[in-house]
């Protein structure tokens, strides 16, 4: 028998229901009630991680203290748990069949025929139990990705099925998030496609014990009799999922529909006390409740799908909640970035990416921003740009630029780092994860965190060529972070500009509702003063 408890969480009928959501919100609930909690997430596509996906395709890739290029979905369990995730709770396809191939080709199957079963499976199982074995945690989480029928999850679902039947009832369920669509021409919910997602999990041998049931309306107790008839869970496994003005009312949603109670008692675990939530309940008042509105201009190329850009809405949804205002984030697309776009904003956002489509648009807002006294933030790409700017319109370096865009620039102010310039493979090679950052006392960076020494997670290949420091800040822009390792310049700042400041780092990562983003929300203050 298992001292874990595992918890899989599985989707149905479409993709997009908020299995993530669900997954954080019941994690954030059993965390309250005092069992130390995680998430991990399994996505069945063939890349070994998002780091080399275009935002278009899956949203934003996010990144761990340690290192990992991970699916944008552990953000939201960092930020509703408040606790880090590493590379254990990130386990795609692409790794699961590369850590298999690479054990055959050592000889490690001793002349076997390799096969999905058991081999793949049993890579699965190995990698889902990871952080069980740690003994850091009482209860994961493990989100399936994809929808159940889809061909890439079957190895999942079977491996799935095969710990239930190792570990007991009683240390693994299954919770089956699901769609019950409301038809207008009919006036009513239909249970139909709900039974037929089940039905399709259980030719698989998998049985669910929870059903969540994403809806528009409220379901009756006579369709949750239904549903939990003819889906086999008791009644009080049928849980309501209503759409929420937030995905911050989940929590408290699934706790009326005692989610954590159901689950609790099928992994015959005490209760202990009922979740007071107080942090999280005065945090939503405070969102839901401004005092006052801002508008930030969200300049990035990749504006078209908000979620490559998650983590920033978000923290600016925890900064606004801190100042007691709401932050409406316009998006602006850099490839078309107009001076009347920027007339209309309180502060100005230049957002991370890469390549060079987009980014003279970028240029322009750091320009207008500074040259109109608007609070500015730029960040990773954002902070490059605004080197460029300068170095191109102060200091007069017309060629100016990243050898990112122009390897033979004759003034490259943003160059590839030192350890770069031998890497050939794309694909998690960047520099990444949390690394130290001494700030310069006195600057505003150092005000703002009220330390001398920070650590922030990066994602990039190009950095701030120091050559040019000494230039830059005879002309006004002062380098005020830096890597005590490396040298390599983290923070610039303009000190006779009212709010201006430049971060090679990714503040939105660390961005929590128990800890919103110190950076953020000085950043949303400076806005709020500016309106």
């Amino acid at each position: 028998m298992s001292n874990v408890k595992y918890i899989f969480v599985t989707g149905g009928v479409t993709s997009s229901l908020g299995k993530g959501i669900i997954a954080a919100s019941l994690a954030k609930l059993l965390q309250s009630r005092g069992y130390r909690t995680t998430i991990q997430k399994l996505d069945p596509y063939l890349n070994v991680d998002p780091g080399t996906l275009n935002p278009y395709e899956h949203g934003e890739c996010y990144v761990t203290e340690d290192g990992a290029e991970t699916d944008l979905d552990l953000g939201h369990y960092e930020r509703f748990l408040n606790v880090p995730t590493s590379q254990a709770n990130n386990v795609t396809t692409g790794k699961i069949y590369q850590s298999v191939i690479q054990k055959e080709r050592r000889g490690e199957f001793l002349g076997k025929t390799v096969q999905v079963v058991p081999h793949i499976t049993n890579e699965i199982k190995h990698r889902i139990q990871i952080l069980g074995k740690t003994g850091d945690y009482d209860i994961i989480i493990t989100e399936l990705g994809g929808t159940v029928g889809d061909i890439e999850s079957l190895p999942y679902i079977e491996a799935v099925r095969q710990m239930k039947w190792e570990l007991g009832d009683e240390n693994a369920i299954v919770i089956h998030l699901t769609l019950v669509p409301y038809l207008a021409a009919a006036g009513e919910l239909k249970t139909k496609p709900t039974q037929h997602s089940v039905k399709t999990l259980m030719e698989s041998g998998v049985k669910a014990d929870v059903l969540v049931c994403r809806t528009e309306h409220e379901l009756s107790d006579a369709i949750r009799r239904k549903l939990a008839l003819f889906c086999n869970v008791k009644q009080e496994a049928v849980i309501q999922s209503i759409d929420a003005s937030t995905i911050y009312d989940v929590p408290n949603l699934m706790l009326e529909e005692r989610l954590d109670v159901v689950v609790l008692n099928q992994l015959k675990l005490p209760l202990n006390e009922t979740p007071k939530l107080e942090i999280w309940n005065n945090f939503v008042s405070r969102h839901k409740n401004p005092k006052s509105t801002i508008t930030v201009g969200l300049v990035g190329k990749y504006v078209e799908l908000q979620d490559s850009y998650k983590s920033i809405l978000e923290s600016f949804i925890h900064a606004g909640a801190v100042n007691e205002v709401k932050v409406i984030v316009k998006s602006i697309h850099s490839e078309h970035v107009a001076e009347n776009d920027l007339k209309e904003v309180d502060a100005i956002l230049v957002a991370p990416g890469f390549g060079g489509r987009g980014i003279e648009g970028k240029i322009l807002a750091v320009q207008y921003a500074r040259k109109n006294n608007i609070p500015f933030l730029g960040i990773c790409l954002g902070m490059q740009m605004a080197v460029i700017e300068y170095s191109r319109n102060v200091l007069g370096l017309k060629d100016a630029n990243s050898v990112e865009m122009n390897e033979n620039t004759s003034s490259p102010v943003i160059n590839l780092m030192e350890e770069q310039k031998i890497v050939v493979d794309k694909g998690g090679t960047m520099r990444l994860g949390a690394w130290k950052c001494d700030l310069t006392e006195g600057s505003k960076v150092f005000e703002i965190y009220g330390k001398s020494q920070i650590s922030e997670r990066h994602r990039h290949r190009y950095e701030f060529n120091n050559e040019y420091m000494e230039q830059l800040e005879a002309a006004g822009m002062i380098a005020t972070g830096f890597n005590p390792d490396t040298g390599l310049v983290e923070v610039v700042e303009i000190p006779t500009h009212p709010w201006f400041i430049g971060v090679q780092y990714h503040p939105e990562y660390k961005s929590t509702v128990a800890n919103p983003h110190p950076l953020f929300v000085a950043f949303v203050k400076a806005a709020l003063e500016n309106k």
